[in-house]
């Protein structure tokens, strides 16, 4: 059955910023405001917005991100007019087929995308916090009889130079776009989001890589190609929270934005919900020594210590007399006895043994998934 549009997730990326949170995973699996992973937002628009067939494309350190979506049943697409598709690196008798850029991923997918036989294809990161109805971008496609539009955010003018930057017309189309410009001539940033013709896509990029021409990514080449063909390229404009979570000062501010009551995202929405995939945990116990303010405390977890303003993800326990301030603390991470923790973020099963001060006051300090810090008590 055909499929007006197919959504497509690249979910590949080392995430290398992220330093230690991403050595044994992808960025998309890094964990989120205490019940999330970070992909869970793309997927969940996918969702919201009607996208109910979608591809993940993933490579460096799968594990996780796949056993994370499985398939697909806590996004609601494990039913017959729905589904998630991990497309992994794969090999033929060409040989190996890693993925060497965004548009080179998409080329190498190109027989489970016709076996989906959509009209557009909608292309996604899987690394962004934000909350997006791709429908409405879809409508202005239609509308204006793009080939391509791309959506774009305006950014403060003083870091549009760290962006992709679309200049557009009166009418939005973009007639020029500039790569990480010194001086931008605007200030609409790409967000990483297309929706392409899939026939016209699926061309130029057989085209291309038959002729040996450099087509690999969306950005660097497939824009620039489109503009200079003169195809029909605009603009969606996107007004709303967006983050790109993919180093460890935002991954931080994001988290601590999160814990605002009036945070843009809203996640109390129960018209645009963020669905994740989440074990069943224990209730959470509170001790009668513990001291909590400000903060959000997930199922499973075990406080005897103080918490202001800080994450506690599932499964997390903080013995007495430990303080954790201005903290991620992510899941199945274990605190000892008399920790101070502030400004930092404690990775998946992470182990802290009593008496260990760290803090990220002049830098956000990260303790890395597993990492064992300091010498460990044995009381649960």
């Amino acid at each position: 059955m055909k499929n007006e549009m197919l959504g497509v997730i690249l979910a590949g990326g080392k995430g290398t910023r992220l330093g230690k949170l991403t050595h044994n995973q992808a960025k998309p699996a890094v964990p989120f405001g205490g019940r999330y992973r970070i992909i869970d937002f793309t997927l969940s628009n996918c969702v919201n917005s009607g996208v109910k067939n979608i591809g993940v494309i993933t490579q460096y350190q799968p594990l996780n991100l796949n056993a994370h979506i499985g398939n697909g049943a806590s996004w609601g697409l494990d039913d017959l007019n729905a589904g998630v598709t991990i497309l992994q690196p794969y090999s033929n008798n060409e040989g190996s087929k890693w993925f060497e850029g965004t548009a080179h991923a998409i080329y190498q997918n190109i027989g489970y995308i016709d076996q989906m036989d959509p009209e557009y294809i909608l292309i996604l990161s899987g690394d962004h916090i934000y909350k997006m109805d791709y429908e409405a971008m879809l409508d202005q496609h239609k509308e204006t009889g793009a080939s391509l539009t791309v959506a774009v955010i305006d950014v403060p003018w003083d870091e549009a130079s760290r962006f992709g930057i679309m200049n557009t017309d009166d009418n939005n189309r973009i007639i020029d776009f500039e790569e990480k410009p010194a001086e931008p001539k605007s200030n609409h940033a790409s967000m990483g989001i297309y929706i392409f013709n899939w026939k016209r896509l699926r061309e130029v990029l057989v085209n291309s890589f038959t002729r040996n021409q450099d087509m690999v990514d969306f950005g660097k080449n497939v824009i620039p190609y489109y503009l200079k063909s003169g195809e029909s390229v605009f603009a969606y404009n996107f007004k709303g929270y967006w983050k790109d979570v993919g180093t460890i000062d935002s991954l931080w501010h994001a988290n601590m934005e999160f814990l605002d009551e009036n945070n843009e995202l809203n996640l109390q929405d129960r018209t645009w919900r963020i669905y994740s995939r989440n074990p069943i945990a224990p209730p959470q116990i509170i001790a009668e020594t513990a001291e909590i303010k400000d903060a959000m405390i997930v199922d499973g977890s075990y406080i005897a210590g103080k918490v202001d303003h800080s994450i506690l993800s599932a499964n997390v326990r903080i013995q007495t007399g430990s303080v954790v301030t201005d903290s991620v603390i992510m899941p199945g991470a274990k605190i000892g006895k008399n920790v101070t923790i502030h400004r930092a973020i404690i990775g998946e099963g992470a182990i802290i043994g009593d008496d260990v001060v760290i803090d990220g006051t002049d830098e956000i300090a990260v303790i890395g998934n597993k990492e064992v810090v300091g010498v460990t008590s044995h009381e649960e």
